[in-house]
């Protein structure tokens, strides 16, 4: 039997960083449409999420990639006119803004949800199991009065403090949006998702193509996953489009004898990795950004610790006395290495992105650290519009930055 590779922990993590874009130089000029689709396709999903203490989870990762873009351009393709749209909306790694080619890879998990089989949402599931005539009314009032949001709906009912206090005009279109009977049609004001029947809003040609069977499906979306992981877990692999474990096994050992990936070892990795075969192994990443909590480069916290060496938690969801570095903390990739973080805010009514806070990992050096990160962090004020950065005064890493004048 034929002993696997053995990879060194800073092969993979080069591996990683390329497979994620970080081994491509950002453009030389403002980025275009074709560098937003380019840089999408790569990653495979944007995860979308309400939060907006510094900008949308969605905008963030192209910034990451692309720096000072115009997030115009995102929303055109995501929610634009039917002949721009290039990204619909779907659950995939939570609610997601995925490439329109890859539609007719969730049908089979529509098509479950259609049959009741759950899926996962289970409160949807059960929704549905009670209230099925209330659903089919509420599809008929947007086929018959056109986009809507759930707030429109003409009986859509009383908000329940339980579960985000949702109605149940608000589960019914969610059903709706998971049997992928309806799909957003835009986003408005506070960033309120609008329904429509998707034959509406996709394009034909998108609707027309053909529906793989479920195994096709799960085999090609593991495929998209290693592309955009480069080198990963199986627990990885399954979670970047939240695929079930059963399958992902079967699909796993499928691809490996296929020859679509490689099993390797990875130094320090406890368990099997996945590589991908056409994965770019770079000598040297020389890469700098400031990293959003969903980026999908570090999404997955422990494969951030895994990869990085980096304890990552993002303090949003924990109480502050457990908050050990601010509530909305961006990691600071510097080459290869996650080498600070910072606790950011957008204080738009002053025209100022706030540092709350800079910390510097142990095993790096302030002087080397500091030139980058607040180059970095005035190009993020730029592309959000804001005149100054307040930088905090605490700590080596925050006095090294306001030294720099």
């Amino acid at each position: 039997m034929t002993k696997p590779l053995v990879l060194s922990a800073a092969r993979a993590r080069r591996i990683a960083l390329a497979a994620q874009g970080f081994a491509t130089p950002r453009p030389g000029g403002a980025p275009n449409v074709g560098h937003l689709k380019r840089t999408i396709d790569r990653l495979g999903l944007l995860q979308i999420d309400s939060v907006n203490v510094l900008s949308r989870a969605h905008y963030l990762p192209l910034f990451s990639r692309l720096g000072n873009y115009d997030t115009g351009h995102l929303d055109r393709i995501a929610w634009g006119r039917k002949s721009q749209r290039g990204l619909f909306e779907f659950w995939a790694h939570e609610a997601s803004l995925l490439p329109l080619g890859a539609h007719p890879l969730f049908r089979w998990r529509m098509q479950r949800a259609r049959d009741n089989a759950g899926d996962g949402k289970d409160k949807l599931h059960r929704f549905r199991q009670d209230k099925a005539k209330y659903i089919d009314e509420v599809l008929r009032e947007i086929a018959d009065r056109g986009p809507l949001a759930a707030s429109e709906l003409s009986n859509g009912g009383e908000r329940r403090g339980a579960w985000w206090g949702w109605n149940d005009g608000k589960l019914a279109v969610e059903w709706l949006f998971f049997a992928g009977l309806v799909t957003t049609a835009t986003r408005r004001g506070t960033f309120e998702r609008v329904y429509d029947l998707t034959e509406r809003v996709l394009p034909a040609s998108i609707q027309s193509l053909p529906t793989p069977s479920a195994a096709e499906a799960q085999r090609e979306l593991l495929r998209l996953s290693a592309r955009a992981l480069g080198i990963a877990s199986e627990f990885d692999l399954r979670d970047y489009f939240r695929l079930g474990v059963a399958e992902t096994k079967l699909r796993l050992a499928e691809l490996v004898e296929a020859g679509d990936l490689l099993a390797v070892e990875v130094e320090g990795w406890k368990r099997p990795a996945y590589l991908e075969p056409a994965a770019h192994q770079p000598r040297r990443i020389e890469a700098r950004a400031l990293l959003a909590p969903f980026d999908p480069l570090i999404w997955e916290r422990d494969r951030t610790h895994r990869i990085f060496d980096f304890f990552y938690r993002i303090g949003i969801y924990m109480p502050v006395a457990k908050r050990t570095h601010g509530y909305y903390v961006l990691p600071f990739l510097l080459g290869d290495r996650l080498v600070a973080r910072v606790d950011l805010k957008a204080d738009r009514a002053n025209g100022r992105l706030l540092v709350h806070a800079a910390h510097l990992e142990p095993g790096h050096e302030a002087r080397h650290v500091a030139g980058p990160l607040r180059e970095e962090l005035r190009l993020m004020a730029d592309w959000l519009g804001l005149e100054s950065v307040s930088l905090p005064r605490a700590g080596a890493l925050a006095k090294a930055m306001g030294r720099m004048r």
